[in-house]
């Protein structure tokens, strides 16, 4: 079907998202969220009067110094950057050297095993969750620390924060709350059996 104004969409029962406007939402604009790695980005619907309205008020060029501009217009212009389509890494942090695996799962494995290491992969291989991560930090433990440190910094812990052991005093009842379920979490984690 040819529609005499480029870029209509059938509505379906979308409406303009211009305040007190009850027509079809037939155009597409840019909204809160711009596009980026993880997809498109936000849109706003807007009836063809309203599209209209919201371009006329876009101004590319708000902001920018008479060189700045003059730059933009160039043909050239975005060129002398690399974009992150065009980028050997797409974008993408910690992305695998292709040309250094002979199977393409093996670098897709290897950039998982880098990204679970900064967060997550103890020395011995063994993954910690984000959860076990956070019992980490509230007991001061490193992320490889081992069953024998859990155990001595728990106990450490329990004799400086328990009211029994420090004349009664009950205003760190809650940090006791935190080590107790720390602990308790870590004792039964894989990363610690």
């Amino acid at each position: 079907m040819h529609d005499r104004f480029h870029g209509r969409r059938e509505a379906k029962g979308r409406l303009c998202n211009w305040p007190d406007c009850e027509e079809p939402g037939e155009f597409r604009a840019p909204g809160v969220q711009p596009s980026g790695f993880d997809g498109p980005g936000s849109y706003r619907w807007f009836c063809l009067e309203h599209v209209r309205a919201f371009n006329a008020g876009y101004d590319y060029f708000a902001g920018m110094t008479s060189d700045e501009i003059l730059r933009a217009q160039s043909p050239l212009h975005g060129w002398e950057r690399e974009t992150r389509a065009f980028s050997p890494t797409a974008g993408v942090h910690d992305t695998p050297r292709w040309a250094d695996f002979t199977d393409p799962l093996e670098a897709i494995s290897a950039r998982a095993r880098s990204r679970m290491k900064a967060g997550g992969l103890r020395q011995d291989g063994r993954v910690v969750s984000p959860d076990e991560r956070r019992a980490l930090d509230a007991l001061g433990l490193p992320i490889d620390a081992d069953r024998r440190a859990l155990r001595t910094r728990y106990s450490e812990l329990v004799r400086r924060y328990h009211p029994d052991r420090n004349g009664g005093d009950r205003s760190h009842e809650a940090r006791l709350q935190g080590v107790v379920e720390a602990y308790q979490l870590l004792r039964k984690a894989v990363a610690f059996g």
